[in-house]
């Protein structure tokens, strides 16, 4: 008796596994195919991916930030998905990759709008132009079904841009500092002592400032050091004419 039921158990467990299969075949072969299912999950597989990118960027402040990086993976899809539907739907028998070739050298023109030149030497926004062009690949990818190479690409920007971040902060050779003065007149002398402070090993660009408040003036500096403690903090805001001092976290 033992016997015969184990049997039936064994059996059963088969054929439930065997449906099982049949069933996750059938969902694989309508996500890797061109219907209403695979358009709409390929499209929310690209603001998902798009945003998981997007907020990491965010979290730094980036001028890209959650809704850019979403639009951007969203529209390289679209892209993918417009050659497909020529394929499938229209019989069009041309190049299906010709577009979308299209958004891996169109996606530089919006990368060179987050590229800063500061302070003639320092060039900020290059990381976030870069996870632009990674994002419209990551879309691309989604739009043709390619979902293992997406998500595997998701992970390592987010990696790259946040664990490689921190290794990369540690072994930083310059400081970044923001300050505002109140009197234009005073930058020059006010330089000058910053260069004593710091044995002359700063660069110093004005900028407008960052407070908004009115007849400030903003002093972007370049520290040739790892770090700037924070005595020598204290004693530049004790300086005639600086109004505060902080560590410009944007840059780095």
């Amino acid at each position: 008796m033992f016997v015969i039921v184990s049997r039936i158990y064994f059996f059963i467990r088969i054929d439930k596994f065997i449906t099982e299969r049949v069933a996750c075949m059938a969902i694989i072969e309508t996500l890797m195919g061109f219907n209403a299912y695979s358009v709409l999950t390929r499209l929310f597989l690209a603001v998902a991916f798009g945003g998981i990118i997007g907020i990491e960027r965010g979290r730094h402040g980036r001028a890209a930030g959650l809704r850019t990086h979403c639009l951007v993976c969203l529209g390289s899809t679209m892209t993918a998905l417009i050659g497909l539907f020529a394929a499938n739907v229209l019989n069009n028998n041309g190049d299906i990759l010709r577009i979308s070739a299209q958004v891996i050298s169109g996606i530089g023109f919006l990368g060179v709008g987050m590229i800063l030149v500061r302070n003639r030497s320092i060039v900020t926004g290059l990381t976030t132009a870069a996870g632009l062009w990674a994002t419209s690949a990551i879309g691309i990818a989604i739009g043709f079904g390619f979902y293992l190479g997406a998500f595997a690409a998701t992970v390592f920007c987010v990696i790259i841009a946040s664990v490689l971040g921190l290794l990369e902060k540690k072994g930083k050779m310059a400081t970044y500092l923001y300050l505002e003065i109140s009197n234009i007149r005073a930058a020059r002398k006010i330089i000058g002592q910053l260069q004593e402070a710091f044995d002359s090993n700063i660069s110093a660009e004005i900028v407008s400032a960052k407070s908004k408040i009115d007849g400030n003036i903003g002093i972007s500096i370049v520290v040739n050091a790892p770090y700037v403690d924070e005595e020598t903090l204290t004693k530049i805001e004790d300086i005639e004419g600086i109004e505060f001092v902080i560590n410009d976290m944007s840059i780095s």
